[in-house]
């Protein structure tokens, strides 16, 4: 399920950045690239193709941000089974913390100078 996910989020995300970049902008936009603004006015007319294209990038848009919500709620990396843990995490979960310890010193005196 969570790839399905991750590959539609992916699908939806692509599909976002190319209908964006056919928006006209004041320099054409990379619909000139593509026969000009003409060409893709023909097949919608001018007016119809912005809201198309506006309309399509809201709806992509809300739809790439209410996936990226389920994937987060429902597939944390921190809410893991206990199949799914490593074996560091299970040592950490049964090991007892100890108290830490200061370093041995050396038990013989220096030799004091001028004796």
């Amino acid at each position: 399920m969570y790839t399905f996910l991750v590959l539609i989020t992916t699908i939806i995300a692509i599909l976002l950045i190319v209908i964006v970049l056919l928006q006209s902008s004041k320099g054409g936009g990379l619909a000139g690239t593509f026969g000009g603004a003409a060409n893709m006015g023909a097949l919608f007319g001018s007016r119809r193709t912005a809201d198309f294209l506006s309309k399509s990038t809201w709806w992509l848009a809300g739809a790439l941000a209410v996936l990226a919500v389920v994937i987060n709620l429902f597939f944390l990396p921190g809410q893991t089974t206990a199949e799914q843990r490593s074996i560091i995490q299970e040592s950490g979960r049964t090991s007892v913390p100890t108290t830490p310890t200061l370093p041995q010193q050396n038990q013989t005196q220096p030799p004091v100078p001028g004796k």
